[in-house]
């Protein structure tokens, strides 16, 4: 076992890897990820079914600790931060790309600091920059959503927020759900030019461009949509990060007045003023800017 990998004596903490495994293509591992993974005492698999492909691939014989999905952190996280106390280490892995970003493993990687345990990033794919560097829209400055709410009411929400969004943002999506969410952006923010990456790295890797309703229409003519989707959203233009003072000012005297309640005063400032969820929340229930 190479030094640095060693593990510690019984009496010492062990180590945390958070180690990305590629997001389609398996051949978009890094060298040290291969390592990491061969020389560390176990893995953390987020499904051990899938991570299986990609260890047998690299003949990586490390068994798996256990699986830690969505849903099954809360009750596993003591465990596996009592075992690295013991000295072990600990590989943790998602089915696909760089562990929390949009995946199980962040109550892991907050309980394993709290105990003073190392916690070591080995970097390596993520769809979101994949399909940003590859999307012809700027890169500089980007908000990263994460998986688009559930709910059309939600994202109809965060669209309207987007409409005084000067970054680029970008999101995951089902393919289930990809259509509707066109729908909804050529109806709130139809100048817009969007970008639809599907599938990523993969054999069928493909990049639609242009207004929301234009990919809309090309994909209702195909039919079913499979695979991953990263949607990506070009910034307002001109758009500022400030709100307009007495335009907010008018609005919370009118909710006073009112005697709106705060939840309803909160969808207010997103929807009529662009403003932030955080900051909105903050607005609603302080009653002031």
């Amino acid at each position: 076992m190479s030094e640095r990998f060693s593990s510690p004596s019984p009496s010492m903490t062990g180590r945390l890897y958070i180690v990305s495994l590629p997001i389609g293509n398996l051949s978009d591992i890094t060298l040290r990820a291969i390592e990491t993974l061969r020389e560390v005492d176990y893995i953390l698999a987020e499904d051990t079914r899938t991570t299986r492909r990609v260890l047998d691939r690299y003949e990586i014989r490390t068994p798996f600790y256990s699986s830690l999905y969505e849903g099954a952190e809360d009750g596993r996280v003591r465990s596996v931060v009592d075992f690295l106390q013991t000295g072990k280490t600990i590989a943790l892995v998602s089915d696909a790309g760089t562990p929390l970003i949009s995946d199980p493993g962040f109550p892991l990687v907050r309980a394993a600091v709290a105990a003073g345990i190392p916690v070591c990033p080995v970097p390596g794919p993520t769809a979101a920059i994949a399909a940003l560097v590859a999307s012809a829209l700027p890169a500089d400055r980007f908000l990263f959503e994460g998986s688009l709410p559930r709910k059309r009411s939600h994202r109809m929400e965060l669209f309207a927020q987007l409409r005084r969004e000067p970054r680029t943002t970008v999101a995951y999506e089902s393919p289930h759900r990809l259509q509707e969410t066109l729908d909804l952006l050529a109806r709130e923010l139809p100048e817009r030019n969007i970008v639809v990456a599907r599938e990523v790295t993969k054999l069928h890797e493909e990049f639609l461009r242009g207004h929301p309703a234009d990919i809309a229409r090309t994909l209702a003519e195909r039919g079913d949509v499979r695979g991953e989707c990263v949607l990506l959203i070009e910034g307002a233009e001109g758009a500022s990060d400030t709100v307009d003072p007495l335009r907010l000012e008018a609005l919370l005297a009118l909710a006073r007045d009112e005697g709106l309640s705060k939840k309803t005063l909160e969808k207010l400032l997103v929807v009529a003023l662009g403003v932030p969820k955080n900051r909105a929340y903050e607005m609603a229930h302080r009653g002031q800017p």
